[in-house]
């Protein structure tokens, strides 16, 4: 049996007949097209789109060539307020998120606390869905009308709280506790317990540790701070719902209001896009040149597994206490909202009588189907999350290697950037660049259709993907899938002997969060939805738009539990059939709540 530990350098043992010499390293002719695709459907069009900011006539006659009057109105009046709403929100929702899911990473990896997966699952489920239902949820409760009114409790002065720069601050940093602890928790995963252990030799306390480590995990705590600053100046969920409706400005409804307007005007939209964009990668920038400034490295080959704490007393209570009513507020409460207020007939109106019913989910339930809001939006998100782990894969392969080139490195700039590219900026470019007349002149018809919105669901979802599954793709080494080549495997057959059931299980969880976001996705789907065929999330909002709360409640219910259902029966799916070597192999990068 051949030994794989050889020293032989695989690339130069068996080259690939598609590698090819560049300047500045090496690289792939595979790699190069697909880096111009991903230019063509990501960077493209969204540069088109901003560039309109400073040339309104490089597409249009009837604009001047230059102007920078678009800046003019986004820097003033309405707009200008809406930026300064969404940096004062993210800021805070970043500073909650942070401390919140630094709280429960430290519960979760550093103390015994029971029912580990539970808490786990509970983060997972927050991270699936969207803001606009959260935020549905607690409308559904807290309003004149609603559920909790219905039940004769007044609800009014959390009422007039919630609706207001509160309630969008609470969702948001609800919403970012998920990012929060997945960038926290693999750090402190990974820390050894040295630095514990010597401040308890010189009798320090628990607090003592605790302060100890955070200075060492700075940079998972500001990446989580960035990430969850990003993600809320980018949300479109709350500001199309809560914000708008409490008539608190938010830069990505003053976007979308520009280019919904008749007439549309891109050029204000697109210096909006140009203010957003520049925020959202503000702490990015700070964060790579904060880490770079200093040597956070603390494990080496020495490292000891921290000591996990046994809790008891007073501290046991507080800390069950505190994940307690974390996940009730964040989980339990929108969700019981929403519930309650699907088998409400009359919900949010005085008149008539008000009863428990099924008239929601049978009405729902019909138009789903029959009308196909589900069938569509569920055929583009297992489109969608299928494209997505295949190029997110090759990707993050690419990412991977030590010597990418000059393409690659211009891939991983891109990608970075793309983290922090909001939707309705993403959405926003594709109506504007793909609607122009020379596209159909040379056969490009995409405006208008079901194609043109699943290229937007590709470039918004292949960002993250890809750099979720850049660290599985690192760590495996290429001399394996060359040994298969060695015993007469072909290139593609090689790979899904060797590195496919390693990255298995990682591929699954890629595909089962790229589904679930897409189903539920609100920005794109509103700006890109075709004539005829309404995505679930605008099917949603549509109802709740019309006051048919009920309808519209029952609807999110619904999508939920298709998310849920279909999640459950892929990973059930894995789990009966995958070989059992799959599912060892494959847990090496999923141990999460173990």
């Amino acid at each position: 049996m051949v030994a794989v530990e050889t020293e032989l350098n695989a690339d130069e043992t068996l080259p690939s007949p598609r590698r090819i010499k560049k300047a500045g390293g090496k690289g792939s002719i595979p790699g190069f097209v697909v880096a111009i695709l991903i230019a063509g459907v990501l960077l493209v069009p969204v540069l088109i789109f901003l560039v309109q900011a400073f040339f309104p006539g490089l597409f249009s006659s009837s604009q001047p060539l230059f102007s920078l009057s678009g800046f003019k109105y986004a820097i003033t009046g309405g707009s200008l307020r809406g930026i300064i709403d969404s940096l004062f929100v993210s800021i805070l929702a970043g500073f909650i998120a942070t401390a919140l899911g630094l709280a429960v990473s430290w519960i979760l990896r550093r103390t015994d606390i029971k029912g580990k997966r539970i808490w786990s699952g509970a983060i997972w489920f927050l991270l699936l869905v969207p803001t606009y239902l959260t935020t549905e949820g607690w409308q559904r409760l807290l309003e004149p009308s609603g559920v909790l009114s219905k039940a004769n409790i007044n609800a009014a002065p959390i009422y007039h709280i919630f609706f207001g720069p509160v309630g969008v601050i609470f969702v948001l940093g609800m919403s970012g506790i998920p990012f929060a602890y997945l960038a926290i928790s693999a750090t402190l995963a990974n820390l050894g317990g040295e630095l514990e252990d010597a401040a308890r030799v010189h009798s320090g306390s628990r607090i003592d540790s605790f302060k100890i480590v955070i200075p060492v995990i700075m940079p998972a705590l500001m990446s989580a701070f960035a990430i969850v600053f990003a993600e809320s100046m980018s949300d479109f969920g709350v500001a199309y719902t809560l914000a708008a409706n409490a008539h608190f400005p938010i830069a990505t409804y003053t976007l979308f209001s520009a280019i919904d307007s008749v007439p549309l005007n891109f050029q204000q939209a697109a210096a909006i896009g140009w203010l957003l964009v520049a925020s959202a990668m503000v702490p990015i920038v700070l964060q790579r040149r904060v880490t770079k400034s200093k040597s956070y490295a603390v494990v080496g080959g020495r490292r000891r597994a921290a000591k996990i704490m046994n809790i008891t007393g007073r501290t046991r209570v507080i800390m069950y206490a505190f994940m307690i009513v974390l996940m009730v507020l964040a989980v339990m409460v929108p969700l019981l909202g929403m519930v309650s207020a699907s088998f409400i007939k009359g919900l949010g109106t005085n008149f008539g009588a008000t009863s428990l019913t099924l008239s929601n989910y049978r009405r729902v339930f019909s138009l789903t189907l029959g009308g196909s809001p589900l069938r569509f939006s569920g055929y583009l998100s297992v489109l969608t999350a299928t494209a997505t782990i295949i190029f997110g894969a090759y990707l993050a392969r690419i990412l991977a290697k030590r010597d990418t080139g000059f393409f690659g490195q211009a891939l991983d700039l891109l990608l970075i950037g793309s983290v922090a590219l909001p939707g309705i900026v993403l959405g926003a470019g594709y109506i504007f660049s793909y609607n122009q007349p020379f596209l159909s002149n040379i056969g490009i018809n995409l405006y208008g259709t079901s194609k043109l919105l699943f290229l937007g669901y590709l470039a918004s979802s292949l960002p993250a993907t890809s750099r979720i599954l850049i660290g599985p793709l690192a760590q495996i080494q290429s001399n394996m899938a060359y040994a298969a080549r060695v015993h007469g495997s072909k290139a593609i057959p090689a790979w899904f002997q060797t590195v496919f059931p390693i990255l298995s299980k990682a591929l699954l969880s890629a595909w089962s969060l790229t589904f679930a976001k897409t189903l539920l996705e609100l920005p794109l789907s509103q700006l890109l939805y075709p004539p005829g065929s309404i995505p679930l999330s605008v099917a949603i909002n549509k109802l709740t738009a019309g006051y048919d709360y009920g309808g519209g409640t029952a609807m999110s219910v619904l999508a939920l539990g298709v998310a849920l259902l279909v999640i459950g029966v892929v990973n059930g799916a894995y789990r009966i059939f995958a070989p059992e070597g799959w599912k060892k192999m494959g847990g090496m990068f999923n141990n999460e709540g173990n």
